[in-house]
C-alpha cells in the first residue's frame, strides 16, 4: 500500500475536466464502482493514480 502522503486526491470536478466528461459521469463511475473514490463528508475525493488507470484502459467495442 503507498504512503498516503504520496497520494494525490482530486475533486469530481477535476476528474471530469480531465476524463473530458460532466460530473455526473464521474458520480455514476463512482457509485458503479469502476473509479474508486474516498468520501469526506458530502464531497468524493478521488485518487489521481485511478483516474490514470481508467484513462489507460482499453474502451470496450460497443457496436
Amino acid at each position: 500500500m503507498p504512503d498516503l502522503s504520496d497520494v494525490r486526491f482530486l475533486t469530481v470536478a477535476e476528474v471530469a475536466e480531465l476524463m473530458r466528461v460532466s460530473k455526473m459521469t464521474v458520480y455514476r463511475l463512482v457509485h458503479a464502482g469502476e473509479l474508486p473514490a474516498v468520501r469526506f463528508g458530502r464531497s468524493y475525493r478521488v485518487p489521481e493514480i485511478a483516474v490514470t488507470a481508467a484513462l489507460q484502459r482499453p474502451i470496450a467495442d460497443v457496436g
